[in-house]
């Protein structure tokens, strides 16, 4: 099995990616979650 070594630029911008997309997964349960209390509330 070959092992794919990357340089310091890849680590980097592989981590910013997945922090990116997990900042937009919790920002949609944040969102999702917001209109599923106003819903059930009955404010909206």
């Amino acid at each position: 099995m070959d092992v794919v070594k990357l340089t310091e630029a890849q680590r980097k911008s592989r981590r910013n990616r997945n922090v990116a997309l997990g900042l937009v997964l919790a920002g949609l349960v944040v969102l999702f979650y917001t209109i599923t209390i106003v819903k059930f509330t009955g404010h909206a």
